[in-house]
């Protein structure tokens, strides 16, 4: 086994204030999708920057395959793509010369010239047919898709997606899913995000932050293994809801016809689960929802230590 191509040491981050973004984040990352899931909030945007070199650190080192990019910032920079939760584009200019100006930008060619390269990294996110159309003309999901095609270009080692399919509707969200999927092949990519779906879907690894900390680095099987079994499931009347949720660990709640919601309560070992609740399969999202709404001596032990190999040699 190899290290991991990704190493995050002791990551700290203080702003004026003092407010503390990152509280000592330590993560070894393989190649592959690896998700950061977090409420807003939580410190996700403040990691990304880091480590994509926009940020300093208080404390702590970044290192790619082994060499410090804290230290050496131009070497993360030139093996990096980066798709930021608002990327802005020229509305009146099309796909096709926005993409060439930011391959410009990027000082990125190709063998065959720059436009050549743009038509290439169209028709890898599948906006060919949209080249020739002004930007401000496509849905939320082209647009994602070629910022994904700018952040792509010149191969990176390390991909950067923070929130990519916020306001996404679900035919795009599938898309974008789908492409991101193939261009994790041989780069790490590491994908920010609140939104458990696309962790579930996408990622073999990941880390929950809150306040700061990971609080869990693990994988999807074994954070639904760690639930399991502590989840239960009923419906609890929406004007009744106020004072069940006094005395029960709600984890969630979705109004059902209007009048009765459907709850997901978790119940520690050893407590009694509400009447007329009955036990059900844990997800990824109860588990993340266990680690944001529980106090930590009621989460079971086995959702917050590591379930993630150390060195690089295939996800847990």
């Amino acid at each position: 086994m190899t290290q991991n191509p990704l190493s995050i040491r002791g990551l700290v981050k203080i702003h004026p204030g003092p407010v503390c973004a990152l509280r000592g984040v330590d993560l070894e990352i393989p190649e592959g999708m690896f998700g950061l899931l977090g409420p807003n909030g939580a410190g996700k945007s403040t990691f990304m920057n880091i480590v994509a070199g926009l940020v300093e650190p208080t404390a702590g080192g970044v290192f790619l395959d082994g060499v410090d990019t804290v230290k050496n910032p131009r070497f993360m920079r030139e093996r990096l793509g980066y798709l930021p939760q608002d990327f802005g584009f020229y509305p009146d200019l099309s796909g096709r010369a926005m993409l060439e100006f930011l391959l410009k930008l990027k000082g990125v060619t190709g063998p065959k010239g720059r436009r050549a390269l743009a038509d290439e990294l169209l028709e890898r996110v599948n906006l060919t047919s949209a080249a020739k159309r002004k930007v401000g003309g496509y849905s939320g999901g082209m647009r994602q898709r070629l910022g994904l095609a700018q952040a792509i270009a010149g191969n990176p080692r390390v991909l950067i997606v923070d929130e990519p399919t916020a306001g996404l509707d679900p035919e795009e969200r599938q898309r974008f899913y789908r492409l991101l999927a193939e261009m994790s092949a041989g780069r790490v990519v590491l994908l920010s995000t609140h939104i458990v779906d696309d962790v579930s879907t996408l990622c073999p690894r990941l880390a929950v932050i809150r306040s700061g900390e990971v609080v869990a680095d693990t994988t999807p099987a074994a954070a639904c293994r760690a639930v399991d079994g502590l989840v239960y499931e009923g419906f609890v009347a929406d004007a009744e809801l106020p004072a069940f949720a006094q005395s029960h660990r709600v984890i969630s709640a979705v109004l059902n016809e209007g009048r009765n919601n459907r709850v997901r309560v978790f119940v520690a070992p050893g407590r009694v689960p509400p009447s007329g609740f009955a036990r059900t399969a844990g997800t990824l999202e109860d588990a993340y929802l266990v680690l944001m709404r529980c106090p930590s001596d009621e989460i079971p032990p086995a959702l917050t230590q590591s379930a993630a190999p150390a060195l690089a040699g295939g996800a847990a």
